[in-house]
């Protein structure tokens, strides 16, 4: 199995100084690279270049800038180098699909927040100072900076990535080889539907909580964003005020982002250890929190009609705040850890179809579904919550045995 650790880091102030400086010269030859590529491109003769002639160049470049680029590792620039190619060949995917292809944009100092060491020992080490009490990562041109190891490391090391999150430093480390450790069977299966009063339910009715982290830290979040929206967008330099605004936007988001992974871990790691099998919607959150489409009115040139995008916009909010994607992701890897199975089905009509399970007539009817939170059918009369009727639902299209109580 291959698994991510992703471990803080305590630099101490050289470090840290020294850290924000590799990001700086990676980002410089990401940005450099990427304006080569532009220029060719560009030339009457329309120069197509690869990875392969810009990471030849690499010998050169560090030769003539060894203060800045000389200083830290080949490996991790050529990894630079092969995230803006990566870039290159999404965008051309793109356009070959037919899709909106977004050429690749130059990179701020302040959103190149990753360098990858693609082996460990190649300008990296893990675990550095193995008979030190504390752990370390050793970095070229940095040294050995500790590590706030909270859990063992299983498998073998693959790559480590050294991570800026606001003021934090974190080592994320990928590891292969990691062995599976399966739970005991419970002989239960469930199936579960996502929504935005509960987090989930499942077929037997129960509920987790959603704790809508981003509405409870509204108020903060809104008056931050104010303050600092009153500084001048453009400007060359940005104030001292102006720097400290921004971080404190970015603080509340990160925030925001940490309580509900660790939200959707803990949810995950519940549903696996208590179930064997688990049933959930294939969900496409992406397409479901798109904007509705505007309605030109016929009679009035230039006007509109109404389309429900202001109730559409909560709804988005609700459900890009729950994080269904994520927690789904995190759920899938759980499971497979654990020697579960997890099963997606085709989440269409799943809270519109009427349950046999529960003695309903099988009817599938938009009407069915009265509001977010309940379920009437139109032919039998039976009144169940919308959220469960889904569950059930999915426990049928995933071919598993219904609950004991349904």
């Amino acid at each position: 199995m291959i698994r991510t650790y992703k471990f803080l880091l305590r630099p101490t102030v050289r470090q840290e100084q020294a850290l924000t400086q590799m990001l700086r010269d990676h980002c410089s030859l990401y940005n450099g690279a990427l304006q080569e590529r532009r220029d060719a491109y560009r030339h009457s003769s329309k120069t197509s270049i690869k990875y392969g002639d810009q990471s030849a160049q690499l010998k050169e470049i560090r030769a003539f800038d060894p203060e800045c680029q000389g200083r830290w590792s080949f490996s991790s620039q050529q990894t630079t180098l092969r995230r803006l190619d990566t870039a290159f060949a999404a965008f051309f995917k793109r356009v070959k699909a037919g899709l909106t292809p977004g050429y690749p944009k130059f990179k701020g100092v302040g959103h190149f927040d990753t360098v990858t060491f693609p082996k460990d020992g190649d300008g990296c080490r893990w675990d550095s100072t193995p008979h030190d009490t504390q752990t370390r990562v050793r970095l070229q041109g940095i040294g050995h900076v500790r590590v706030h190891q909270h859990r063992p490391v299983k498998g073998r090391v693959k790559t480590i990535s050294i991570k800026r999150e606001g003021r934090r430093w974190y080592v994320v480390l990928a590891c292969d080889e990691v062995p599976a450790e399966s739970l005991p069977q419970t002989g239960s299966v469930v199936g579960i539907g996502m929504g935005t009063v509960h987090f989930f339910t499942d077929s037997s009715g129960g509920h987790a909580p959603n704790p809508k982290f981003l509405d409870a830290m509204a108020a903060q979040l809104r008056a931050a964003q104010q303050h600092l929206a009153t500084f001048p967008k453009h400007t060359k330099r940005r104030t001292k005020k102006h720097r400290a605004a921004a971080r404190k936007v970015a603080k509340l988001h990160a925030k925001i982002r940490r309580q509900r992974l660790d939200h959707h871990h803990k949810q995950a790691l519940a549903l696996v250890r208590e179930h064997d099998v688990i049933g959930h919607e294939k969900l496409n959150t992406a397409g479901m929190t798109k904007a509705p489409a505007a309605k030109p009115d016929p009679e009035n040139d230039g006007a509109f009609l109404p389309n429900g995008a202001a109730a559409k916009a909560g709804l988005n909010r609700s459900i890009l705040d729950a994080g269904w994607g994520q927690f789904l992701s995190i759920l899938a890897n759980k499971a497979e850890s654990a020697g579960r199975r997890v099963i997606p089905v085709d989440a269409r009509n799943t809270s519109r179809t009427c349950p046999p399970e529960i003695g309903g007539c099988g009817h599938v009817a938009k009407e069915n579904r009265v509001t977010q939170a309940k379920f009437e059918c139109v032919r039998c009369g039976l009144v169940e919550n919308a959220d469960r009727v889904g569950a059930l639902n999915v426990l049928h299209r995933a071919g598993l045995v219904p609950c004991d109580d349904a």
